[in-house]
C-alpha cells in the first residue's frame, strides 16, 4: 500500500474546508430566504398616447351636369295671302299744299340820325367880363364870419341870369345874401351846342375869407 504524500494530504484538509464553507454559506441563504418575505412588485404603469389624427377635408361638392340643350322648334310662318291692289285716292283740294310766299325783304334801315353835338358849359370867369367880387358885410367881419356859399345860377343864351339859387350855404346868412346881390348882377359865357347859344346852368362857389 503506498504512502501518501504531505501534499497530497494538504489538498485533502483544504477540500474539506471548501466544502464546509460552502455548506454553511447554502444554509445561511436557505435560512434567510425563509424569513425574509418578499416584497411585490408593481406592474409598470403603461401610458397610453392617443394620436389625434387629422380632420379629413370636406369632399369637393360635384358640379351639376350642365344642362340638356332643348331642342329648337321651327315654327312655319304661314304664306302670306295675295292681296288686291288698290288705286290710290286721287287728291282733294284741302290735301293739297301750297308754297308759301317767301317773306319780303326787310326794308332799307332808315340812316341814323346824327349825335348831338356836346353842350359847351357856360363860363363866369372870363376876364372880360369883369364881374366885381362880393362885398364883405362889415358886420360880418366885426363878428368873423368867414366861409364858402355854393351858388347855381341859370344863365341864358344872351349870357345874363334869370335865376340864382344858394346850393349850399357858408353858415352865415349875411355872407349868403352878399354873395346872391352880386351873383345876380354878373355876366356870363352863355353855354352852346354845337355852334349855337343854349341856356345852362352853371355852379359858383365863392369864398369870404378875413384874410383877403
Amino acid at each position: 500500500m503506498p504512502y501518501a504524500s504531505d501534499s497530497d494530504s494538504n489538498w485533502q484538509s483544504r477540500s474539506y474546508w471548501i466544502g464546509a464553507a460552502v455548506l454553511l454559506h447554502g444554509a445561511a441563504l436557505a435560512w434567510v430566504s425563509g424569513t425574509a418575505q418578499p416584497t411585490p412588485i408593481e406592474p409598470p404603469q403603461v401610458l397610453s398616447v392617443a394620436l389625434l389624427a387629422p380632420a379629413p377635408e370636406p369632399a369637393a361638392k360635384p358640379l351639376p351636369p350642365p344642362p340638356k340643350p332643348q331642342p329648337v322648334v321651327k315654327q312655319q310662318t304661314p304664306a302670306p295671302r295675295p292681296t288686291k291692289s288698290e288705286p290710290a285716292p286721287a287728291p282733294t283740294p284741302a290735301s293739297i299744299t301750297t308754297a308759301a310766299p317767301p317773306p319780303p325783304a326787310p326794308a332799307a334801315a332808315a340812316p341814323a340820325s346824327a349825335a348831338p353835338a356836346p353842350v359847351v358849359e357856360a363860363r363866369f370867369d372870363a376876364d372880360y367880363l369883369q364881374n366885381p367880387r362880393p362885398i364883405y358885410p362889415p358886420a360880418a367881419r366885426r363878428m368873423g364870419e368867414q366861409g364858402k356859399v355854393w351858388l347855381r345860377a341859370h344863365v341864358l343864351p344872351n349870357g345874363n341870369t334869370d335865376n340864382v339859387e344858394l346850393k349850399q350855404t357858408s353858415g352865415s346868412p349875411r355872407l349868403d345874401s352878399a354873395a346872391l346881390e352880386a351873383v345876380k348882377r354878373w355876366r356870363f359865357v352863355p353855354a352852346r351846342q354845337g355852334g349855337e347859344a343854349v341856356s345852362s346852368w352853371v355852379v359858383i362857389p365863392i369864398s369870404f375869407s378875413l384874410e383877403s
